[in-house]
């Protein structure tokens, strides 16, 4: 049996919405006035989990295929982007995931429960398996002074 490990990261730029367009974190509906902006619904914790499994399988996600999908088919739900993800492990099978969210606005904790369960459930894990963790930054960082979220994702996974 082989271990794998990858590491992924995204981060996206907060702004007001006047569209009501709902901020997502892990796959999870977070209140907020902000939101994040980009083509898909801009779940930067789901394309860091994107991009870590891509350091798995060697193949890119977000991009040939998330932007297919977002673009060609109108698909913006960054949970089916982590399906499409899953597909190129082949052999191997996540065990477990770490993840960092750099925030200042909104404050999260309260939903990283939520959180860890939906990113169980996409990725037909146990909630143990999966660790989230949040981190204000400190006011060093642009998403440590409110002006984005960023996200770090550690993969491991057996096959």
């Amino acid at each position: 049996m082989r271990v794998k490990i990858g590491i992924g990261q995204d981060s996206h730029r907060l702004e007001g919405d006047d569209t009501n367009r709902p901020l997502i974190l892990g796959g999870v509906e977070i209140p907020s006035e902000l939101s994040l902006l980009g083509n898909s619904d801009a779940d930067v914790v789901l394309h860091a989990l994107c991009n870590a499994i891509s350091g798995i399988s060697g193949e890119i996600i977000i991009g040939p295929y998330a932007d297919k999908m977002c673009r060609e088919q109108g698909i913006t739900d960054s949970a089916l982007y982590v399906k499409e993800a899953l597909k190129t492990l082949k052999n191997y099978k996540i065990t477990h995931v770490s993840i960092v969210i750099e925030c200042f606005v909104p404050k999260i904790v309260s939903h990283i429960g939520q959180m860890r369960s939906r990113i169980a459930e996409i990725l037909n894990i146990k909630t143990d398996d999966v660790g989230v963790t949040a981190t204000s930054g400190e006011g060093l960082t642009s998403f440590g002074q409110g002006k984005g979220i960023q996200a770090f994702v550690s993969v491991t996974a057996m096959g």
